[in-house]
């Protein structure tokens, strides 16, 4: 038997065509679409959240006329180094050199000059800051140079040793120290020298970081204070590369950039960025491109905080927020121009991507949901003929 059209039938179906159309919400979504896009933007009429500006060649040469700096900077840090001073800790070579020959004996040849030559490797300086000499005794060195820890010495043997001659040498450096911390190949304390005293001697002394280095921030901690920067600036900019003292601790931080992408694409993902830089056509070509069948081409859409410098150079009047200034930047793939737009404008960290469905592919949707709503319904209304009888 065929069941007929009931009163229920009708009635339920009435009633799921009303609650379907009573809004868009009810639809199942990836996101907004096109026009609710636009409604929510700002106009001649009336504010919205956020500005819509339509992204060509031009406008993606004026974002990169204007590159982002970098947050912090290590300069606050800059000092005239120490890594040259003997410390407790220490052990230093000694080298004497006893014209007379009178106390260490004759023997050594030095040049044309005959004397003697005494080598003492391995003298550690203790805890109060002196070297024991032979000869000389206690001698303090903590604070001095080599070359002003050889004139003490020489001082020490001052009516011992006719015309003594000193070079003193640091064998051990355990004084002049920094701890490298984060995410370095080689975590640990470095030493500190002479010619060797820059934060990027000290992180290339540890192995250096495996990471991009757009994506770590050097911190130095002094004193209390602390001071950040771009790993990638201090690598370029000279006076970012500074001078480090004794006790200072240095911190790699890993933190990755990243873009998300929703939307009618390959993939609705949260993507690492490349070292370097990213170009939109490079963060589409990574998550496979537009959905070639339900996305809408017209409307490739970029949500980012933006500079107010750079927004007010596209001539946006969008009030700025804590963040930035809220922009949608709204491009257009159906245009051949646009690909070259794309692989000029560059992608920032945090943007989201998100391409909306097509006007054809939301109604299909709607017609599949309808289609679906209609055979539960129709089940419903014969299992209940069924029960009847």
């Amino acid at each position: 038997m065929t069941p007929t059209t009931s009163p229920r039938y009708s009635s339920i179906f009435g009633l799921t065509l009303i609650v379907l159309l009573a809004g868009c919400s009810t639809l199942p979504r990836d996101g907004p679409s096109g026009r609710a896009v636009e409604r929510g933007a700002t106009s001649a009429e009336v504010q919205g959240a956020y500005q819509i500006v339509d992204l060509d060649y031009a406008a993606s040469e004026i974002i990169k006329a204007a590159p982002a700096p970098f947050l912090g900077s290590l300069t606050g840090a800059a000092t005239e180094g120490g890594g040259n001073l003997i410390g407790p800790g220490d052990e230093l070579a000694i080298s004497i050199f006893e014209p007379s020959g009178a106390l260490f004996g004759g023997g050594s040849t030095l040049g044309t000059v005959r004397g003697a030559n005494q080598q003492i490797t391995g003298l550690p300086v203790d805890t109060s800051g002196t070297v024991s000499v032979p000869y000389a005794g206690q001698v303090q060195v903590a604070g001095l140079t080599t070359a002003q820890a050889g004139a003490a010495i020489r001082r020490a043997l001052s009516g011992r040793v006719g015309n003594p001659q000193v070079v003193v040498a640091v064998a051990e450096n355990r004084f002049n120290t920094v701890n490298v911390l984060g995410d370095v190949r080689q975590p640990g304390r470095a030493p500190l020298r002479t010619n060797s005293d820059r934060i990027l001697d000290i992180i290339a002394e540890r192995g250096g970081t495996a990471r991009p280095v757009e994506d770590v921030t050097v911190a130095i901690q002094r004193n209390g204070q602390t001071f950040t920067a771009p790993l990638s600036a201090v690598s370029t900019d000279f006076n970012e590369n500074v001078r480090l003292v004794r006790g200072d601790q240095i911190n790699l931080i890993y933190s990755p950039r990243r873009f998300r992408t929703f939307g009618a694409l390959g993939a609705v993902s949260d993507q690492a960025m490349e070292p370097g830089t990213t170009t939109l056509a490079g963060a589409l070509s990574r998550v496979g491109g537009l959905d070639t069948n339900s996305a809408n081409a017209r409307s490739v859409l970029v949500f980012r905080f933006e500079r107010p410098e750079v927004a007010r150079a596209l001539g946006v009047t969008q009030p700025p927020t804590a963040r930035g200034v809220p922009v949608v930047y709204r491009l257009n793939l159906e245009d051949a121009a646009g690909f070259f737009t794309a692989g000029n404008f560059i992608v920032q960290p945090e943007d989201i991507l998100y391409v909306p469905r097509s006007g054809s592919a939301e109604l299909g949707k709607f017609f599949t949901l309808i289609q679906t709503l209609t055979r539960v319904v129709y089940d419903v209304s014969v299992t209940s003929a069924l029960n009847v009888n």
